[in-house]
């Protein structure tokens, strides 16, 4: 039994850690490459990441990147491919903002009214790739893709203007009418500084850290402690076989787009309520995307998900460094990101062979000992 477990945990580490190797090591033939000294570059990144003020920064680099994981994490348990979280958060966080400004409402209910909002928003708007794929049949791949160009170049271009910012002078802002103070969520300094010193340079520490938190448990209690979870990772591992025992697969798709795009109307809300409190040109961008590759190197696990987004975070974070600090090209951070992902996919699924051939002899072997 102890052998069985200590082989278990060996295959479960198995992936990460040689993905993590492998990475290392092809990083650090591109840092020579490229004529920089890889030692030198890998001290600053983590001389830099100890610091209190880049512990913060990388919590609120991580925390949208987490929950759009989760978002795509939740297509992905369905076995649906949802790509469009970049377009549902946009469009969420542009409505927010709007609807937003323009309600008053008590300190906390109108910061929960804001995230309801985005919310509503994310869910219809993913939940429309769901209805064309159960009522057209259209590939969800093709119709995010579609709906992420609609809702950025279409929607939000096309009302933005509308929507700016009119200030006492008679001059147009920049951005859509920032949100009242009523609508901000705190920031989480004062419980850190408990327990650290005090937190300097301007940083504060995001409360929708909060959220991400409680989006994290209740991804899990849904998806591995619920009956609609089960019915949910049936129908994508055997559509047929789930269909067959009773449990609706159209519904099933409708809840897991739905589900994804209300998770995905978080993703822009650090911004939202936390640093601009208005939507402008210069929004977030490209956290839909990312947030796939956290689910990807996470393997869809709340926990997984959150080590993937901790990485990601901690490499962007570590961009401005190396190029202040001259010890390596801001790039590399790049390559590095798409190294790491690479290596996981391919390490997790030769892990997975080899899972697959040893559930294969176990169950041979035990068919022969009945025989």
């Amino acid at each position: 039994m102890n052998t069985s477990w200590t082989r278990r945990l060996v295959l479960a580490l198995a992936a990460p850690v040689s993905a993590f190797v492998f990475a290392f090591l092809l990083s650090s033939i591109v840092l020579i490459l490229s004529s920089y000294n890889p030692i030198a570059a890998y001290s600053e990144m983590i001389n830099n990441a100890v610091k209190l003020e880049s512990i913060i920064d990388m919590l609120n680099e991580a925390t949208p990147l987490y929950i759009s994981g989760v978002a795509a994490a939740i297509g992905f348990r369905m076995n649906l491919f949802n790509i469009g979280v970049e377009g549902q958060y946009q469009l969420a966080a542009f409505a927010a903002a709007v609807i937003g400004a323009k309600v008053v409402l008590p300190n906390g209910l109108h910061m929960l009214f804001v995230m309801g909002v985005a919310m509503i928003v994310g869910g219809l708007y993913s939940g429309l790739a769901g209805l064309l794929k159960v009522t057209r049949g259209v590939n969800e791949v093709i119709s995010t893709i579609m709906l992420n160009s609609v809702a950025t170049l279409g929607i939000i271009a096309g009302l933005f203007p509308r929507f700016l910012e009119e200030k006492a002078d008679g001059a147009v802002g920049l951005g859509t009418t920032p949100l009242a103070e009523t609508a901000w969520i705190p920031n989480l300094n004062g419980v850190v500084q408990i327990f650290t010193r005090d937190i300097v340079k301007g940083r504060k520490l995001t409360g929708i850290l909060v959220v991400a938190i409680v989006v994290g448990i209740l991804y899990h209690l849904f998806i591995n402690r619920s009956r609609l979870g089960f019915d949910v990772r049936a129908t994508g591992m055997n559509p047929l076989a789930a269909k067959v025992g009773g449990v609706p697969s159209k519904k099933m798709i409708l809840l897991a787009m739905g589900l994804s795009g209300v998770v995905a109307g978080l993703v822009g809300l650090p911004d939202l309520l936390s640093k601009s409190h208005s939507y402008d040109q210069g929004f977030t961008k490209l956290r839909g995307f990312a947030g796939i590759a956290v689910a990807l190197l996470g393997r869809n696990h709340p926990g997984g998900m959150v080590g993937a987004a901790l990485l990601f975070a901690f490499l962007n974070t570590s961009s401005g460094v190396l190029q202040i600090s001259k010890t390596a090209s801001s790039e590399i951070v790049t390559i590095m990101q798409g190294i790491i992902l690479l290596a996981a996919v391919v390490a997790y699924q030769m892990v997975a062979q080899v899972r697959q051939r040893e559930e294969i002899k176990a169950a041979s072997e035990a068919t022969g000992a009945n025989a």
